[in-house]
Formats: structure tokens, sequence, C-alpha cells
């Protein structure tokens, strides 16, 4: 029963039983696993707040032979939007780890995917406007899963967003101004795509859509 410690982001959890918890998690080498969190649902749980969606942990799991979940032994936190200041972002938060986890392979490595949603969480902790990063998370997810299609119909200013974005960081964006007219814009062009490719329209999207109602 092999035993692994990883740095993870926490991506989502549902109940299991009376007071357990899955967690699903995407590792920096080792992809995407589910897990179980004993006791993690009690009062005086060791998990605490370590388990929210994209908070950036380390964590220490083990493997059964013929068995899908892995065991948490603990999950330590790094980074979570709470202790980033980050709570007004939460929506958009959940919108990142939802995304995450439609796109991230089980045990199939990508360090690249798991570098995109931990900088977001920076990003965030570092003050950047939360609408840019949503549409540059977008871009960039599309982009490392190969299925971005640039829309030449764009307007000036959405073509010049996407152009930054190809060679800036996120951390840049608070820098860059882009109205938001350029930013509805991308939204719809990157959600059509994003629907096109998983099949489905997110929950964590129409959240975001009835807030702003």
């Amino acid at each position: 029963m092999p035993l692994y410690t990883a740095d993870a982001l926490i991506l989502r959890t549902y109940k299991l039983g009376e007071a357990d918890r899955i967690v699903v998690f995407l590792t920096r080498d080792r992809g995407k696993k589910r897990g179980v969190a004993k006791y993690a649902r009690r009062p005086r749980s060791r998990f605490g707040a370590s388990l929210e969606p994209l908070t950036e942990v380390r964590m220490a799991y083990f493997e059964h032979e013929r068995r899908e979940l892995v065991g948490i032994n603990y999950a330590e936190p790094v980074r979570s939007p709470l202790m980033l200041g980050a709570a007004d972002a939460l929506t958009y938060i959940g919108y990142f780890a939802e995304l995450l986890d439609e796109w991230a392979q089980e045990a199939d490595a990508d360090e690249r995917l798991y570098r995109l949603g931990a900088s977001m969480l920076e990003a965030l902790g570092a003050g950047v406007p939360v609408e840019p990063l949503a549409r540059y998370f977008e871009y960039w997810l599309l982009r490392l899963q190969g299925v971005y299609q640039p829309d030449p119909r764009m307007s000036d200013q959405a073509q010049a967003f996407l152009a930054a974005a190809r060679t800036c960081s996120p951390f840049a964006l608070a820098e860059r101004s882009a109205s938001a007219a350029a930013l509805g814009e991308l939204e719809t062009a990157h959600r059509a795509l994003i629907e096109m490719h998983l099949e489905k329209d997110l929950k964590s999207a129409r959240v975001l859509r009835q807030m702003r109602k």
C-alpha cells in the first residue's frame, strides 16, 4: 500500500456516509485523483478548511490495490481563497475548479494544467481583477487542450486582449485595461467553445450568469 506526498489543488468534494467526504483533487505529478477523507465532516476534523475548492495543499495519500479511491492521510493548506482574502470571488473559484475537474484526466499528469490552476489562486491573492482573469483562464485552458479556435470577427479590443494573454502572466492583467464590452465578447466566444467540447453547460457558469441579472 504505497504512500504518496504531493502538491495538489482541491477540485470538489461530496458526502460519503455519515462523516466522510470523497475528494477530487489534481496533483502536480500524477494527474487527477479521487480519495476518501475519513471523518472530514466532523466538527473537529483534522482537515479543517483545507478541502475547499481550489485550495492548494500539501497532501499525503495511499493507494489500495484494485480500489479506485485513494485514502487521504492529511491535507495541509498552502494557499486558499480565504487565506488570500479572495472571498468575494468564491463563485469564480468554483468556476475555475469545475473547469479543471471537467478537463483533467484521471491519473494523467499535466503539470501545465496544475500550474494554470495554481496561478489563478495566486493572481486573485495579488488583486488581479476577476473578470479579465476568468477570460485569461478560459483562453489558456482551451489552448492547453488544443481546442481553441480564434474568431476573426472579434473586435480589435478583444483580439488585443488575446494577443497580450498569449505572452503575459496573469499578474500582468492588473496593469492592462479591457472594456466590459470586449470581456463580454470573449466570455460569449469562450463559453460557446467550452460547451461545444464538454457537451454541456457548467453549473458554476450558470450561477455566474444569474448573479449578473
